[in-house]
């Protein structure tokens, strides 16, 4: 035992006889290196110290910050690992551990390195900005937060942990917060890349488009190679309505990076604006190779399949975006829209979809404090509308009549505009117009401002869930009364929201209490202007000796369900055919999937006729070619429907389960032309048989239906809106009456 000890000591004599050598020569002359740059030397003197006396820390500890530095990441970690068994309560040792365990993406034993450090050495900012970043790649942005706020209270020049922290401010999406991050990494560091892109995002996000197009190129000048701001600018382009300089920028990112996920969804994004569906299926698709959970890339293909009228696929789609993101308000919003072209998604189903928005988005959005205002009952009301179709649009069609006729000594009419798009239908909405306020630029939160400081009574969403909706703006209340109207009346979900403009026949009295609004009942849940530049025709069956049916709607309208039913009349009504008209008709691939769906349900394809895009003026003309048009369904036509009665053609519509499938037969009942709406798939087929033999018949109502319009309340566009004014005088009673009530 006393030889053992004594050898023992001797061996531990030589050991700090050599540590003392090292420390006095090589140990220098590696820390100078390392000073120097010379990672080569460094590593060649700490792996010659470590030859000589492995357990020496000083050089295992340099050798594995030399190796990181030098990119040899995985390299570095066994030394590293070394170095902490060596010296478990060093902190230095233990942070480092942890930005290179942090670079292999081993997060969790990063995580438990770094807290090792900061629990030996609290006041150690680099480890309190290391650890906030391995929090962001945690997904756990609150508690990264919270570490960049400890880093920078320690050194508030810490460029790198400002600019992170707005990187988990804009996983949060606080936008207003990751800008103001954002701004002061860039004060202390004016071309700090990625502080550029982080300032681009969040400005875009906040609709501010000009400061995120001057942060874009900025970080472009700094880095040309980085495609994924290229992918970004893109983004901001394709929201500007800049689509050729949006498809460049995609089709530029991905060309320097094959795989980036961004720039094939903002390639997917502008070929669906672009109306090229089969070029935007293959971007999604390409994502999706790669990351088969990619949500947006999910998401957007739904969108796809949804244009191609197969609706049950979208809508798996959107489902599975939300099985891996429960809170992507995107896929819920497109899952609202595609649910009302399922024939299986009753009113229950619907709403509870909007619902879901509410409770996963809505719902988080700050309710705003009113202030007080004047509860006269009888005074001039201010009403302001928000959309981003004050243009060229079919929805603009129904809401136009009701704006131009307004009582101007009873409403002061406000517009919130959120278009890029202006034309001669802007410029109308503009003369309408008492307060005109271009929104495009606004944040929610600041457009919440605007329409508080405006002082608005009534505030009337005119999109729904359609695209370039405010909806967040609605979710925070910034008017005492909010109403959901004409745009797309099929309620929102929100528990903000307090009324609903329809009418009997599109929400029954049944059913009104899975609404989260009040319906109030107008004479059709649309109306439209008279068309007068354009004159009924005479019956075309005379003519052409045949019945000629029309479908005048948009292509993802063409359920399955109805494609059956007009094949079953189109072998009923011997001899006749079908025109399908709309602009996605002007692509082939379109096209030729539509003819086959019809070629597949038994129907020649010589007996269908697709005809693509034409100006207003010619596209009401194309209705002289049509006896008698057919509405489909789940979701029926509104405008369309308007449109063909103008111009003397009847439409034969069926009532369905939803709000969507249910409009054409109101405006249909609204001016007297209850036979022309079935019950089921059957009646449809019975209406079109019977009045395809009766031309005596057709030519008579062809004539007759501009008068009938003109005489019902429906069509009538100053008792329409006389109508409209009533609700608003009315809900604006109740609430002054409420208000006025003791607590």
């Amino acid at each position: 035992m006393a030889s053992t000890v004594g050898s023992r000591a001797f061996q531990n004599a030589r050991a700090q006889k050599k540590l003392k050598k090292l420390a006095e020569t090589a140990l220098p002359a590696a820390f100078l290196a390392y000073r120097e740059g010379r990672q080569a030397d460094v590593q060649a003197l700490c792996r010659q110290m470590l030859a000589d006396l492995p357990d020496f820390f000083d050089a295992a500890h340099l050798l594995g910050v030399s190796l990181v530095e030098s990119s040899r990441i995985a390299e570095a970690v066994p030394y590293l690992e070394h170095a902490v068994r060596l010296e478990p309560r060093n902190a230095d040792a233990q942070s480092n551990l942890g930005f290179a365990l942090f670079n292999l993406e081993r997060h969790e034993e990063a995580r438990a390195a770094i807290e090792k450090a900061l629990a030996l050495k609290p006041n150690f900012p680099t480890a309190q900005r290391n650890l906030g970043n391995v929090l962001l790649r945690l997904k756990q942005a609150e508690g990264a937060i919270a570490a960049f706020d400890r880093a920078i209270a320690f050194n508030a020049g810490d460029a790198d942990a400002w600019c992170n922290r707005g990187v988990a401010e804009l996983m949060l999406k606080r936008w207003d917060a990751a800008a103001v991050s954002s701004e002061r990494a860039l004060a202390l560091r004016p071309r700090h890349f990625e502080a550029l892109v982080n300032k681009g995002l969040s400005q875009l996000e906040l609709r501010h488009f000009d400061v995120a197009e001057a942060a874009f190129n900025l970080a472009i000048a700094v880095r040309p190679e980085m495609a994924e701001v290229l992918a970004h600018r893109g983004r901001l382009n394709m929201l500007l309505g800049r689509r050729a300089e949006a498809e460049a920028d995609f089709d530029a990112a991905v060309a320097r990076d094959p795989s980036l996920e961004v720039g094939w969804q903002g390639k997917a994004q502008v070929c669906m604006l672009t109306g090229n569906v089969a070029q935007a299926m293959l971007a999604c698709k390409r994502v999706l190779e790669h990351n088969p959970t990619a949500e947006v890339a999910l998401t957007l293909l739904g969108a796809c399949l949804g244009r191609l009228g197969d609706t049950a696929n979208a809508i798996r789609h959107f489902d599975r975006a939300l099985e891996i993101n429960p809170d992507y308000d995107e896929a819920i919003s497109k899952k609202i829209f595609y649910q009302d072209f399922l024939s299986e998604a009753d009113f229950a189903v619907q709403q509870a979809t909007r619902r879901q928005w509410w409770d996963a988005v809505g719902s988080k959005m700050p309710r705003r404090q009113l202030a007080p205002r004047s509860l006269d009952p009888n005074r001039r009301i201010v009403v302001g509308y928000v959309s981003s179709d004050f243009r060229t649009h079919s929805a603009a069609f129904a809401f136009m009549p009701v704006l131009r006729g307004h009582d101007k000594a009873q409403f002061q009419i406000n517009c919130y505009s959120s278009s890029t798009s202006k034309d001669a239908f802007t410029a109308t909405f503009q003369s309408i117009a008492d307060v005109w306020v271009d929104a495009i630029n606004l944040s929610e939160d600041e457009l919440a401002d605007r329409i508080q400081a405006d002082g608005v009574d009534i505030l009337v969403d005119l999109s729904g869930y359609t695209t370039g909706n405010r909806m967040p703006v609605f979710a925070r209340k910034p008017a005492p009364i909010q109403v959901t109207a004409w745009g797309s009346g099929t309620g929102t979900g929100l528990a903000t929201m307090d009324y609903f403009f329809a009418d009997p026949v599109t929400i029954p009295q049944e059913v009104r209490h899975l609404f989260a609004e009040e319906v109030y009942d107008l004479p059709s849940v649309i109306t439209i202007d008279p068309i007068k530049d354009v004159a009924p025709s005479s019956l075309p069956m005379l003519r052409n000796g045949h019945v000629t049916f029309g479908v005048f709607n948009r292509i993802d309208k063409i359920s399955d369900d109805a494609l059956a039913v007009w094949a079953r009349l189109l072998d009923a009504v011997a001899g006749s055919k079908l025109v399908i008209k709309h602009l996605a008709l002007n692509d082939a691939t379109v096209r030729d999937g539509l003819l086959g769906r019809f070629v597949a349900a038994g129907v020649p394809d010589n007996r269908v006729i697709c005809m693509g895009a034409s100006e207003r003026t010619d596209h009401l003309r194309a209705f002289a070619e049509i006896d008698i048009a057919l509405d489909p369904f789940p979701q029926n036509g509104g405008i369309s429907t308007w449109e063909a009665l103008y111009m003397g053609v009847p439409v034969i519509a069926k009532l369905g389960r939803g709000a969507s499938s249910r409009a054409a037969g109101a405006i249909l009942k609204a001016i007297g032309l209850d036979d022309w709406v079935a019950e089921d798939d059957d009646g449809y087929v019975e209406i079109a048989e019977a009045f395809a033999t009766n031309p005596a018949y057709l030519g008579t109502l062809r004539a007759e239906l501009p008068s009938l319009i003109a005489h019902s309340a429906a069509g009538n566009i100053e008792i329409y809106t006389q109508r409209v004014e009533a609700g608003y005088r009315q809900f604006w009673q109740t609430y002054c009456a409420k208000a006025a009530a003791p607590a």
